[in-house]
């Protein structure tokens, strides 16, 4: 009796573990969304030798990613206010130009 077992090419497992050391995809994730084993892809990370220190740099990316989206949504928030004030202020100007109700 054979097994079953695939043969994947080194580009394959090189990229499946760049999802989890570079990209900062959880094991789990990478190995389910590619639709391998867990404990497999856990092999080739570590026969690949990468280290907590990619991981690391990549947890220090995402807090830079996330700081860097917080400061712009913050500024969006702002703007947007302003706009509102602006465009409610606009209205009540209209609405008692036009003598605040309807003839």
């Amino acid at each position: 009796m054979s097994k079953n077992r695939k043969d994947y090419t080194q580009e394959f497992k090189d990229s499946a573990v760049k999802l989890v050391t570079e990209q900062g995809y959880r094991i789990s994730e990478a190995s389910r969304n590619l639709g391998i084993n867990v404990s497999v892809l856990g092999r080739w990370k570590r026969e690949s030798g990468a280290g907590n220190e990619s991981v690391a740099s990549v947890s220090t990316q995402r807090k830079d990613a996330v700081q860097t989206e917080l400061v712009r949504l913050r500024k969006e928030n702002h703007r947007l206010r302003l706009e509102r004030e602006i465009l409610k202020k606009a209205a009540a100007f209209f609405a008692s130009e036009s003598g605040g109700g309807i003839k």
